[in-house]
């Protein structure tokens, strides 16, 4: 694999979400009112990334991680799927409140799965959006167990005022819910196991709402972790700012401006990007634009390439495993 893949995004239409996946981020969206979500990284059973371009067109990222596992994540990670997911939400209505189990719980389910530690990276907010992150002080499973019989669950949440650039991260385990007017990419585990404990008595366009899961919730939900804050940025040596670093994945910021060097160590990472524009180049000369919201996967094989970032305004994101 001597070349970066980008793939063909998978929408997921949600009573939340609108139409700025489209309007804002270029997306190829259809004509339906409420494109809630974009994947555009993601091995999880049925949910496939397809390769878009290339001599690899047409190919799952399954089937890439079934013939090429080394190439593709380095010879260090053995995985038997993609460990990482990333999507591109359009929170146009405040998300679910909910809760994702670790790895150790995940794995007794059935069918087992991964836990779900996450990441959010603020693209845009409305004035006045707020996003729910943690427990406040003291709120253990009795105090949660009632706010949620009451329909008050929101009164045990810590909130947050966002703005774009902002970076939360939310481990396993952590009561969250991202609120309305929210543009924002997210970085995950490749799991799609979620325990809502309350969804703000919405229904659907049938009238029919969502299940919750308020016993599982209340069981995985880690009560030592109290409120959550936003991330603060270190400096990286290749000019960048690690965002997160956790045992699951590390998020990283690039902005334009300059030429930044990414990978060469053996292991996979995907870019994105969130403001403005970029392009990559590698090998002998060969090079690729990527526009606002385009996603692309650097193979491990692929060596170290260049990052060269547009205008000052432009910001990059880089993920992958530690």
């Amino acid at each position: 694999m001597q070349a970066p893949l980008r793939f063909q995004p998978l929408f997921r239409e949600y009573i939340w979400g609108a139409r700025r996946l489209g309007s804002v981020l270029g997306k190829p969206i259809g004509d339906a009112p409420r494109y809630a979500e974009s994947w555009e990284i993601v091995d999880h059973g049925e949910d496939q990334s397809i390769v878009a371009d290339g001599p690899l067109a047409g190919q799952s990222l399954s089937d890439l991680l079934r013939t090429s596992a080394a190439d593709l994540l380095g010879a260090e990670l053995a995985c038997d799927r993609f460990p990482l997911l990333l999507k591109y939400l359009d929170c146009d209505r405040v998300l679910s409140v909910q809760v994702h189990p670790d790895d150790a719980y995940a794995q007794k389910m059935t069918p087992p799965d991964l836990g779900k530690t996450e990441a959010w990276y603020i693209i845009a907010a409305d004035p006045g959006s707020l996003i729910y992150a943690g427990l406040k002080a003291g709120v253990g499973p009795d105090e949660l167990r009632a706010a949620c019989a009451a329909g008050r669950t929101e009164d045990v949440l810590h909130t947050l005022q966002p703005s774009a650039g902002d970076c939360v991260f939310i481990p396993a385990g952590t009561v969250h819910a991202l609120g309305s007017g929210l543009l924002v990419a997210e970085i995950q585990q490749s799991s799609d196991t979620t325990f809502r404990l309350f969804d703000w008595n919405r229904v659907d366009d049938a009238g029919n709402s969502r299940p919750l899961h308020v016993s599982q919730a209340i069981e995985v939900t880690d009560y030592g972790r109290g409120p959550v804050e936003f991330q603060k940025p270190q400096s990286l040596p290749t000019g960048g700012q690690r965002l997160v670093g956790c045992d699951k994945f590390f998020l990283d910021r690039y902005c334009g401006g300059s030429q930044h060097e990414v990978g060469g160590d053996g292991r996979f990472r995907i870019l994105t990007v969130v403001t403005g524009g970029a392009s990559v180049a590698w090998g002998g000369g060969q090079s690729m634009p990527l526009p606002l919201g385009q996603t692309v996967l650097l193979p491990a094989s692929l060596g170290q390439v260049q990052l060269l970032g547009g205008d000052a305004d432009t910001v990059v994101l880089c993920m992958g495993m530690p």
